[in-house]
């Protein structure tokens, strides 16, 4: 019989509760063509040792009146320890009573009543079992999304620590910008400061008054654009000293010049 959702390394194992050791023969004798292992045991008490002892049993089978521990405290028991087996009671004795106190204090999935239909019965199991097997896959993904969830807050927290971290880092460099251009616009001679392509990226005050471009925003643009074409002809001869300096006539003013690599 095949049963959905069981891992195929899995082994299905039944356990079989009764006192009568002719009911325990007839459930051996109904799943005898099928790979499963059905466990039994004649007592609660020898049924709660084989639960202890084996591996994992998806389902129990119990009947409802044995002497000792009845059906119900004993699937109860199973219930409180063993969770996640699934718990069916056959039992001849289908009255009102025992059927609500199976369900209430055993949360049985079923309640078979004797004699029961072979095919009937292997219905039951097979569903049964398929039920065990997509609860406990469910458990399993559940599991896994918990601890994915666990692993993307842990990542998130880290990369807003790193974001807080570069949020400060610029708002200081943003800062240390603000009070290098103070201080450049502070300074009575021109700057102007540019990168090896040519590209202006600094400029103060003085510089922009000198070159007529008081109202003008050069950073960004290239030197040649912005410079006189002497300055830029001093620049270009820039190569094997780290600095020149001079004087050169820029329209009617005189302007000294220092120039460093």
């Amino acid at each position: 019989m095949e049963i959905r959702y069981k891992p195929v390394d899995k082994e299905i194992r039944i356990l079989c509760v009764d006192d009568e050791r002719n009911v325990l023969k007839a459930l051996r004798r109904i799943f005898i063509d099928d790979d499963w292992e059905i466990l039994t045991a004649e007592s609660a008490a020898e049924g709660l040792e084989i639960l202890e002892q084996e591996d994992e049993i998806q389902l129990v089978i119990s009947d409802f009146r044995m002497p000792g521990m009845n059906g119900v405290d004993f699937l109860g028991q199973v219930r409180e320890r063993w969770p996640d087996t699934i718990r069916i009671v056959l039992s001849g004795y289908a009255d009102a009573a025992c059927i609500v106190a199976a369900i209430n204090e055993g949360q049985i999935y079923k309640f078979i009543p004797k004699p029961w239909n072979d095919d009937e019965l292997k219905v039951t199991l097979q569903t049964a079992l398929e039920h065990y097997f997509l609860q406990k896959e469910n458990r399993e993904l559940l599991e896994k999304l918990r601890a994915s969830n666990e692993q993307l807050q842990k990542m998130n927290d880290t990369l807003e620590q790193l974001v807080e971290k570069r949020t400060e880092e610029l708002q200081f460099q943003n800062q240390a910008l603000k009070i290098s251009q103070t201080i450049l616009d502070a300074l009575p001679v021109g700057v102007v400061g540019f990168d090896f392509d040519g590209m202006i990226v600094r400029t103060n005050a003085a510089a922009m008054n000198l070159l007529g471009q008081e109202n003008a925003f050069v950073v960004g643009m290239n030197r040649e654009e912005v410079l006189p074409e002497q300055v830029n002809r001093m620049i270009d001869s820039l190569e094997e000293k780290r600095c020149l300096h001079g004087d050169i006539q820029v329209g009617d003013r005189t302007l000294r010049y220092w120039l460093s690599r």
